[in-house]
């Protein structure tokens, strides 16, 4: 890998991980227009350590906040019924789905899931999913002529079930055109949270998992040898620099936006994609080389 093609990728990553768009379908299609190898999963998995360390750096008072809970609930009995200890155990079970099947299905991510028909046919399904719970909850703010508004849950009212629920949308991340904001959101939107409810719990769900697939990868690839480390180090800063942009972006967009122009964005990406490979113009199997 070119220190060019490191730069485009961190910014590539930078830019789509927090959004509802799928960042790692967007690095292998990034891949396959500019003619390059695949960058693998291994460097999809490294360069998100940068972007969550923006999450950490964005969210650190609630993080730290929840953390110190969530110790302090282990031996303190009245601290159990605190939100912020509750949300620790929270995010703990609804990383369970994306860690089972991530090492379960490990061979299927690096391999057969890259297929770009099946990015497209995700990016196009997630996009409509995405899109009918987006309408949900703008019906549900805005009321109607003989409809009352309907108010929407916050963190607080985050569930055991609903956390597994989250869990399991995230989990359907690990098929490349999902895209992990987009489904942890969509899945919010459908149990009845706010917009930027879904879009926090998501935020802070993702960090263990992140992290995790990023230090396993980074194991293997240090046994393996087959990162370009010098690289690979440089997409991942600039995708910390650009996600830390993008999450603080988002976070005041969804607050007063939908959620449709990424909708119609996914669709028409999906659908490009299905057009150009049934012409010919671009193989299933593009830039799959290093994958």
């Amino acid at each position: 890998m070119s220190w060019f093609e490191s730069l485009i990728l961190g910014l590539v990553q930078g830019l789509t991980e927090f959004l509802p768009v799928s960042s790692s379908a967007h690095l292998r299609l990034t891949a396959a227009f500019a003619g390059w190898e695949d960058p693998g999963a291994a460097f999809t998995a490294i360069t998100q350590i940068g972007t969550e360390t923006a999450v950490l750096i964005y969210f650190r008072k609630d993080i730290a906040r929840i953390i110190s809970a969530w110790f302090r609930s282990l031996t303190n009995k009245a601290m159990r019924s605190d939100h912020d200890a509750q949300m620790g155990w929270l995010v703990i079970i609804g990383s369970i789905p994306i860690g089972v099947l991530g090492v379960t299905l490990k061979d299927q991510i690096e391999g057969p899931f890259r297929d770009l028909r099946i990015t497209a046919t995700t990016l196009i399904v997630m996009g409509i999913i995405l899109g009918v719970a987006d309408r949900l909850a703008a019906r549900d703010e805005a009321g109607g002529k003989h409809r009352a508004a309907r108010e929407r849950k916050s963190l607080k009212d985050l569930s055991v079930k609903d956390g597994l629920i989250y869990g399991v949308c995230q989990a359907m991340a690990l098929v490349p055109g999902v895209s992990r904001s987009g489904a942890t959101i969509s899945g919010g939107l459908l149990m009845g949270y706010t917009r930027e409810a879904a879009a926090r719990y998501s935020f802070l769900l993702a960090i263990p998992a992140v992290l995790a697939s990023g230090a396993f990868e980074l194991k293997d690839a240090s046994e393996g040898g087959h990162v370009s480390w010098g690289p690979t180090v440089f997409a991942t800063i600039i995708a910390f620099l650009v996600g830390y942009a993008v999450i603080a972006w988002f976070m005041k967009f969804i607050t007063t936006k939908s959620f449709m122009p990424f909708v119609y964005y996914r669709i028409l990406l999906g659908i490009l994609i299905i057009v150009l490979v049934s012409m010919g113009a671009l193989s299933p199997h593009a830039a799959e080389s290093a994958g």
